[in-house]
């Protein structure tokens, strides 16, 4: 990586205790991770607590979108991408609909029922309790400076793949 003398940073291995000093060495990989799991952990927990699962979630603002009704095909192309298997986000479909948190229309499209709404409306509050936690101490500033230079991370490999081929 190169700094702004334009000298190139040497990667060292991933160390929990590094110091702010060090930390430009630190590799994203490890800290990516390591953050992804964390969040994900404590918010599946979270949910878990109420009987809900995150891709549940997925669907239900998915479906309560501000855009047209969905069909359940469309919703399964659109959020498989962020589930556990090809298989996962159909299943949770099929879930909210026994559990009468989702309809359908004559159409075959995708609606939240009344239980739906509220249901969605309470893991609404919880994941935003959960944002706070995890927020604490970061002002909005340093969040959207960490998001832009992840941003801008994932273009940069993209690119450098798009190159290779």
């Amino acid at each position: 990586m190169k700094s702004l003398t334009g000298t190139t940073t040497d990667q060292a291995p991933a160390d929990p205790a590094a110091t702010d000093d060090m930390l430009a060495t630190q590799p994203i990989g490890y800290w990516s991770g390591l953050a992804h799991t964390a969040v994900t952990r404590q918010l599946r927990d979270a949910m878990a607590r109420i009987d809900v699962t995150q891709p549940q979630y997925w669907v239900l603002n998915r479906v309560d979108s501000g855009l047209p009704a969905p069909a359940r095909e469309e919703v399964v192309t659109q959020l498989t991408p962020l589930a556990e298997g090809p298989h996962e986000i159909a299943r949770v479909v099929d879930q909210l609909l026994h559990r009468g948190w989702l309809s359908t229309d004559d159409r075959g499209r995708l609606h939240l029922t009344e239980a739906g709404e509220a249901a969605r409306a309470r893991l609404r509050q919880l994941v935003t309790e959960q944002r706070a936690v995890v927020h604490q101490g970061i002002a909005d500033e340093e969040y959207v400076a960490a998001l832009k230079v992840l941003r801008r991370m994932v273009a940069n490999v993209e690119r450098a793949e798009s190159e290779a081929r």
